[in-house]
């Protein structure tokens, strides 16, 4: 369809399209706000540079699930709840190790996320209190998975699931075959914290789009993980790192940078389309790849993301967001690149099923309208005459 059509729209009269509905308030919700002039961005009422510092990955969990901060029971009923779902089915087990091993990592997330379903006996009973005990076995199950996949492709045995320790220890340990240390741990579980919920992305629409048909949670979080998966929504900090990676170490970065703007190439982890400011997720995720950085021996990377983040500052007045220091931290701790994202989905489950159960408390069929820009009543032309 010619863009023309499209130009040709008068906006002050109703229909008319908002491209990507931007500034359309299609629901209300208690999950997150965001405030992107100042900056903010709070999750049930707390702000993000309050829980990214003193909360843990479990309690946000629960905050976004009841709109409230546990005590320090339900804390502990949450952490065992998680602890006794992290085993995976044989079945989804035996797939991550037949699937190919050149297959995406978000491919094979969406496709053995799906597959949890056949397992659950529960999975098409549709009330609060099964939707709410579903969404702890699709996050306890979620890093399993992930790691069970990196771990056979590898060509290693793929390791059970600890029966202790945080979301963010047992992750780490069942991708690397070994305990993590504390400030490790803690770095992985800031991570899921400022990445479990956004208000009303791409992923997160589509969750709520589809429960709204009254489909089950877990084809609701299979469709989000479709969502995520794109370059424009989850992606991006694989392709920051894939960028990165092409540099020779003493390459110079801010000439390089130039050169794409002026080629029109589009430097990814830049720009957001709800902040006009710093996105507050990644001055969370800045400090965290400085430090990482220099722990591994690898200040280069932070010294030229900061170079980066300089240019585009200078030449076209935007800031990075979560996904541009994102892909340091996640490379200085070992992660492979293409991993990157599913890290990202096995936080935002969180904020997926909390919206999915927020939704269907209240439900209504999602149906926007569209508005035809085509022809109309064309005459019908035998097919022995069409050229």
């Amino acid at each position: 369809m010619s863009n023309k059509l499209h130009e040709n729209i008068d906006t002050d009269k109703y229909p008319y399209i908002n491209r990507g509905l931007e500034g359309i308030v299609a629901f209300s919700s208690t999950k997150s706000a965001i405030d992107g002039e100042k900056g903010d961005l709070i999750y049930a009422g707390y702000n993000i540079d309050v829980l990214a510092p003193k909360s843990t990955f479990e309690e946000v969990a629960f905050l976004l699930w009841n709109d409230r901060l546990p005590t320090a029971e339900e804390l502990d009923d949450l952490k065992e709840k998680l602890i006794a779902e992290r085993e995976l089915p044989e079945p989804v087990v035996d797939y991550l190790k037949s699937t190919s091993k050149d297959a995406e990592p978000m491919s094979v997330l969406r496709t053995a996320t799906s597959m949890l379903a056949d397992f659950d006996e529960e999975a098409p009973v549709d009330d609060p209190d099964a939707n709410m005990r579903k969404s702890i076995r699709m996050t306890a199950k979620m890093p399993a998975i992930i790691a069970g996949y990196q771990r056979a492709r590898d060509g290693k045995d793929i390791i059970a699931p600890l029966k202790e320790g945080s979301t963010a220890y047992n992750f780490l340990y069942m991708l690397n075959g070994e305990r993590p240390g504390e400030s490790t741990e803690k770095t992985m579980d800031i991570c899921l914290i400022i990445h479990a919920e956004h208000g009303m992305n791409a992923s997160t629409f589509t969750a709520r789009a589809i429960c709204s048909t009254q489909a089950d949670i877990y084809s609701a979080v299979t469709g989000a993980i479709g969502s995520l998966k794109g370059p424009l929504h989850g992606g991006a900090n694989t392709a920051v790192m894939n960028m990165l990676l092409k540099l020779d170490k003493d390459a110079d970065v801010e000439a390089y940078i130039k050169e794409r703007l002026a080629e029109r190439k589009k430097v990814m982890g830049f720009g957001h389309r709800v902040y006009r400011t710093v996105d507050p997720r990644a001055k969370h995720l800045q400090t965290m790849a400085k430090s990482l950085a220099e722990e591994t021996d690898s200040v280069y990377l932070y010294e030229w993301s900061e170079k980066i983040t300089e240019v585009m500052k200078k030449e076209k007045g935007i800031d990075p967001n979560v996904d541009f220091f994102s892909a340091t931290v996640y490379y200085s701790m070992g992660i492979k690149t293409d991993l990157f994202t599913c890290i990202f989905a096995m936080s935002r489950i969180t904020g997926w099923t909390a919206h999915y159960i927020e939704q269907a408390a209240n439900n209504r069929l999602i149906r926007p309208r569209q508005l035809y820009v085509g022809e109309k009543n064309l005459p019908w032309t035998p097919i022995e005459k069409r050229k």
